[in-house]
């Protein structure tokens, strides 16, 4: 196999371990910790990084890691091979007993992915990523044909402080404004991947997302033949501010409603 192709399994192994270890202890009274006012972590979250971390190290000693939880470094190098890791995408879903939660991995090189896999294992999906598509349970999968927005599903992703929450009421209006229907997962990291297997026509945030958030789920979506912008309409990278995301026939649409959230023109 290829170093590329090794990768991808690897990314699906760890995530799939990890993904265990936080199932093992879903609705399970996980003791909950507060890393500020709006963010919360367990004994879980740490665990379930250490799997992934581990399983990682196994193939891929020497690589980075960019992980949301502990020491790990919290930004993606530009030269050189990284692992991009969320070992509870969700948490707030998670601790209230609900099934919308996942743990994220990709693979990157030289600041692009590679390869990723996203396995949420209370709702009994798994999502991979490769130089040759993307798939859900081994199934091949692609965005949606919508061309028409009426018909269209967008989820407003990522979490707007208290301070922000103007910012959230302007996404959330855009979207009903604009299109069909809208749904809020709470997981950026199964909204996106939801995206490239054709269930929602886009999601949009004016947030700079945290790579283990975004990376591994962008990449799918592009796989599966979306788009991913940022609010300039910019190719999306892992430092880019704002994320918008699409089945490419709706993007002007979406990202319009992205900007409607700083009201730019």
């Amino acid at each position: 196999m290829s170093d590329t192709e090794v990768r991808a399994v690897v990314a699906e192994r760890a995530a799939r371990a990890g993904a265990a270890v936080a199932n093992e202890r879903f609705r399970d009274g996980v003791d909950v910790e507060r890393k500020g006012r709006d963010d919360v972590v367990t004994e879980a979250d740490r665990a379930a990084q250490r799997t992934v971390i581990a399983e990682i190290r196994e193939s891929f000693p020497d690589d980075a890691v960019v992980g949301e939880e502990e020491d790990e470094r919290k930004t993606v190098p530009e030269t050189g091979a990284a692992w991009v890791i969320d070992p509870i995408d969700g948490t707030h879903n998670y601790v209230r007993d609900i099934r919308v939660w996942c743990t994220a991995v990709a693979a990157v090189v030289d600041g692009e992915p590679v390869a990723a896999a996203v396995v949420a294992p209370a709702l009994g999906d798994a999502y991979t990523a490769d130089a040759d598509g993307a798939y859900r349970n081994g199934e091949r999968m692609t965005v949606s044909g919508v061309r028409d927005p009426r018909r269209g599903v967008v989820d407003p992703t990522l979490w707007w402080d208290h301070d922000s929450r103007d910012e959230y009421a302007r996404a959330c209006e855009a979207i009903v404004e604009g299109f069909g229907d809208m749904r809020r997962l709470g997981a950026a990291q199964v909204v996106l991947p939801t995206v490239a297997a054709g269930g929602l026509e886009g999601t949009i945030s004016n947030l700079r997302a945290n790579p283990w958030d975004s990376v591994a789920g962008v990449f799918m979506v592009r796989q599966a033949g979306g788009k991913a912008t940022d609010l300039d309409g910019n190719r999306w990278r892992h430092d880019s501010t704002g994320l918008v995301v699409s089945n490419g026939h709706l993007h002007d649409e979406v990202l319009a409603a992205a900007r409607a959230i700083e009201e730019l023109d």
